[in-house]
């Protein structure tokens, strides 16, 4: 690190000018970046996708749909409105309550706008339509893509919502740690670069590949926080070296261990997000990008960015005073850690026993996939789409499809009997309510009716309609109505069932209950992996770090257990409908992201920490006079940044979007657990129970300590 600190520090001046040049640049692409986010993120390669993929194209299902909703509407009313929409947008089909019943109930009733080519551009197709309905009483567009649109809007908004609580507070607290307003407003200077960097080249590669418009919230909660974070720790160690020597030398100074710190959280961070992407499921992927591209800005910037900053303000750092901090608080700490290493055993026993209280809810944990309701109540395109299921498909809990497939044919005596043969297969689950094939739509009992009438002309004719949208050639289109919700573990289990039985001819199933098993098969086949390179990875770079093997298991064992305490009290916050919370399941990617998250950032803390101690402990202190004095003069610096961290990111509990208000509050909840309970708790307590074995490496000869004096 001593070349690189000397490189940076001669090299500033162009190190600032790149920084302005890339901003510009990257920030005229940012602006970009909302337009080009769609979708969830919830898809994965699959059965689903490929059966999706043939109800498209030989079967006519519609690539797009949007609903129209009437409540109380006049016939007129519901004709001329439809005629405008047909003429505005020409939809490949107009289904309208006028020519089917079963669309109109009580005083609501509802239209499908469908369109089959994939070249339609649907967002114009929206406005198109709601221009249309603009002035129209009782009328609500909705659907799919007008939910992702709104989604999108309301990420916007959070995203604004959550920088104004979020970054005032984070200013704050930077005033009260460094006392003046120069050094308290740098941190929030490289936060802000590195999100425009960070979204200019989210933008380039979203001219390539879908992004989810979850990305639009999560890439700046992780960029800014870190980003921060690194430079209070930076700013904070370079004042302390600034007392002791000229600016340059406490440059390098602070780029050798500060940056160095730096480096070791950033790659823990960037191992979990990497991790994340094991999962082949397209949100995880996101966030890994997203995720690891603000990472390395962060890093960046703390490293160049930031001591070119300090490099030109030099002394100046100090100025613009608005309160008066106390210069040095380790006396107070000091006490603190001097009586928590008094009792390590019972502080020990005492932080588990409060861990393990908040795990207990784990148990009653329920995942479930972000649909609809990730959008606030309060958008129209939610209540329209929730009348409309409630009032004309409650009784119909999930509908699948199965794509059968043929040589020779389904028409002929022995295709129907086939038919006839898999329809009668299928029927026998439990859940399933009713299996639609040829037969129901044409009202015959037996392959050899059916084989008659279809062979002859007049009869035929009449059959076309309903041949046509169950045969496509050798392909074969079965409906399946079941009993059981999409996201049922019984509907689940069918679709696993039904994948692993022998039929006499190849079959492929899709629908919504297969979209969440194969979802949900994922990530219960690739979760373990991804644990696996987190904590191995951990563990390896800890100890190397730390040449210690005791400090980086107890660093992944104390991480674990918070966050199991965290998974626990979310639990019981959101699903219990605690504080004013609407009652609602986790979301299913809350789990990996806040484990992949959180694993890293608290290393965050545990890296400054420890290479404090380490410090301590190689300067010639004991280990117990280390762990003292590692906290002593760390405690306050860690406090003021796992703050800010839980400022950024909790800030987001003020959000609309359920799923981004659960990261938000989880990252927040699993931070001030870590920096509380197990940073200034367990950490000293286990540090002093385990005394010299916390620096024990087998096979490897320890840095020679200097002697105390």
């Amino acid at each position: 690190m001593k070349k690189l600190s000397s490189w940076i520090v001669r090299l500033h001046k162009w190190f600032l000018a790149l920084w302005v040049v890339m901003a510009v640049v990257l920030g005229f692409l940012a602006v970009q970046l909302p337009s080009l986010l769609e979708g969830d993120g919830f898809r994965t390669e699959g059965e689903y996708e490929k059966v999706d993929e043939v109800l498209k194209k030989d079967f006519d299902f519609p690539e797009s749909t949007l609903f129209l909703l009437f409540e109380e509407p006049s016939e007129d009313k519901i004709s001329s409105i439809l005629e405008m929409v047909e003429k505005r947008v020409s939809p490949s089909t107009l289904l309208s309550p006028l020519d089917d019943s079963s669309m109109i109930k009580n005083d609501i009733a509802y239209a499908s706008i469908q369109f089959t080519d994939p070249a339609v551009d649907i967002q114009r197709a929206i406005h198109e339509v709601e221009k249309v309905i603009q002035s129209e009483e009782g009328v609500t567009l909705t659907g799919a893509p007008v939910i992702s649109e709104d989604i999108n809007k309301a990420s916007q908004e959070d995203l604004k919502r959550a920088e104004l609580i979020g970054l005032p507070v984070a200013l704050i607290v930077l005033v009260f740690a460094f006392g003046t307003l120069f050094a308290s407003l740098i941190p929030l200077i490289i936060g802000a670069v590195t999100i425009i960097c960070g979204f200019g080249v989210l933008s380039l590669i979203g001219q390539d590949v879908q992004l989810s418009i979850f990305i639009l919230n999560i890439a700046p909660m992780i960029g800014l926080a870190l980003s921060i974070d690194f430079a209070l720790l930076f700013i904070n160690r370079y004042r302390e070296e600034l007392k002791k020597q000229e600016k340059e030398e406490a440059l390098k100074t602070t780029i050798q261990t500060a940056g160095r710190s730096i480096l070791f959280s950033a790659v823990c961070v960037f191992i979990g997000l990497a991790a994340m992407s094991i999962i082949q499921v397209d949100i995880f992927m996101n966030i890994a990008i997203g995720g690891s591209i603000v990472i390395v800005f962060a890093v960046l910037g703390s490293l160049t960015l930031l001591p070119s900053l300090l490099y030109i303000a030099g002394p100046h750092i100090n100025k613009w005073r608005i309160i008066s901090v106390r210069s040095d608080t380790s006396p107070k700490w000091r006490r603190f850690a001097e009586k928590v290493m008094k009792r390590p055993v019972a502080v020990s026993v005492a932080a588990l026993i409060v861990l393990s209280i908040g795990i207990l809810p784990v148990t009653n944990m329920n995942l479930t996939i972000p649909t609809i309701d990730s959008l606030p109540q309060n958008y129209e395109s939610r209540t329209a789409y929730d009348t409309i299921d409630d009032t004309f498909f409650s009784d119909q809990e999930s509908v699948a499809y199965a794509i059968a497939e043929r040589q020779g044919g389904w028409l002929s005596l022995e295709g129907l009997e086939k038919m006839e043969e898999i329809k009668e297969e299928l029927g026998k689950a439990e859940i399933v309510q009713e299996v639609s094939t040829l037969y129901s739509e044409s009202n015959t009992d037996s392959p050899d009716q059916l084989s008659k009438a279809l062979s002859q002309e007049v009869t035929r004719s009449r059959l076309e309609p309903a041949v046509n949208r169950f045969v496509s050639e050798e392909k074969l289109v079965i409906p399946i109505k079941l009993t059981a919700t999409a996201n049922s573990k019984e509907a689940k289990q069918l679709m696993t069932d039904w994948d692993q039985k022998e039929w006499s001819v190849p079959m492929m199933f899709g629908g919504r209950p297969k979209f969440n098993q194969e979802i949900y098969y994922e990530i219960e086949n690739k979760i373990y992996m991804t644990l696996a390179v987190i904590l191995v990875s951990t563990f390896i770079i800890l100890m190397i770090a730390f040449r210690s093997i005791a400090i980086p298991l107890k660093a992944i064992l104390m991480n674990v257990i918070g966050l199991a305490s965290t998974f626990g009290i979310l639990v019981w916050l959101f699903q219990g409908g605690q504080f004013g919370l609407n009652p609602s399941d986790i979301a299913l990617i809350l789990p990996v992201i806040v484990f992949s998250l959180v694993f890293g950032l608290s290393m965050d803390y545990e890296v400054f920490l420890i290479s404090r101690i380490h410090e301590f402990y190689l300067n010639g202190k004991d280990n117990t006079t280390a762990t003292i004095e590692g906290l002593a003069t760390t405690s306050k610096i860690i406090t003021s940044a796992a703050l800010i961290m839980i400022v950024i990111t909790g800030a987001f509990a003020f959000t609309d979007v359920v799923p981004v208000k659960q990261i938000g509050i989880g990252i927040a909840l699993a931070i001030f657990l870590d920096a509380t309970i197990i940073r200034l708790l367990l950490v000293p307590s286990l540090m002093k129970l385990m005394g010299d074995w916390n620096w024990w490496l087998p096979g490897s000869r320890q840095p020679i300590r200097k002697k105390e004096h």
